[in-house]
């Protein structure tokens, strides 16, 4: 049987309510080392600022992804960070590209104006535990029951029951700027369906559309790194942006 991360260990957001954006953080990168040091399992424990995008990686502690300070946000952080999703999800799967199958908890955590200041994260790597309990059920059942598709993250018990739980089995974990940019362009991309050299302006605005609700807008210089991708230039970006926005609130 798996043994989920331990999240009762991590400070209530509660605790820190009513505190700005740097004091939230310097406690939570206090606790970084010692939350590491208590788990049984590889864990991971890694604070994120979230005010310091693409740069979010404030504190690490573990080497299950191989992160440092100064990294960027997973893709998928970036994404809620994005579309202002601010719930706290606990025991989600993902999974290394190495095949190690990670149990991550995120809880995010807001300042006294409500703003997104800090996600603390835990990342475990349960495969050992994977391992064995796929082991157990052939003995027992004569069949490995771990290669059926995993049950759904539990949400918090704020969470909005009409959003939908977030997917994270393609979650990825970047180690630099550009290599976020580029899986995130290769994301919107590969959604649209149609080859870049194919692409006529309907193609691209959707590309623009998908880019932008992924967070990539809230990297460093991409609108000209979405150009050079697209072969166009930085003002088309930008005319993009301005005419998806426009259609928005028309829309609205």
């Amino acid at each position: 049987m798996e043994r989920a991360s331990d999240s009762s260990m991590l400070p209530a957001p509660a605790a820190l309510e009513g505190m700005d954006a740097e004091c939230i953080n310097r406690v939570l990168e206090l606790l970084v080392a010692p939350l590491q040091a208590a788990m049984t399992q590889p864990t991971e424990v890694v604070l994120h600022d979230l005010r310091r995008i693409p740069n979010t990686v404030r504190a690490i502690a573990g080497t299950v992804t191989g992160r440092q300070v100064g990294h960027p946000p997973t893709d998928k952080l970036l994404e809620r960070v994005a579309a202002g999703d601010l719930r706290h999800e606990i025991g989600y799967r993902s999974q290394l590209p190495d095949g190690r199958n990670l149990q991550s908890t995120t809880i995010v955590y807001t300042d006294d104006e409500g703003r997104p200041a800090a996600a603390l994260c835990l990342n475990t790597d349960v495969s050992a535990w994977v391992s064995l309990r796929s082991a157990m059920d052939r003995f027992v059942l004569g069949h490995d029951l771990t290669s059926m598709p995993p049950a759904p993250s539990m949400p918090s018990a704020d969470a909005d029951p009409a959003k939908p739980a977030a997917d994270h089995q393609g979650e990825s974990f970047p180690h630099s700027v550009e290599e976020l940019s580029a899986l995130l362009l290769e994301a919107a991309i590969t959604a649209v369906g149609v080859p870049v050299e194919e692409m006529r302006k309907e193609h691209k605005l959707q590309v623009i559309a998908e880019l932008e609700r992924r967070g990539f807008f809230l990297v460093k210089q991409a609108p000209e790194t979405a150009a050079a991708a697209l072969g166009v230039s930085r003002f088309t970006i930008y005319n993009y942006l301005n005419e998806l926005n426009g259609s928005a609130e028309q829309s609205a």
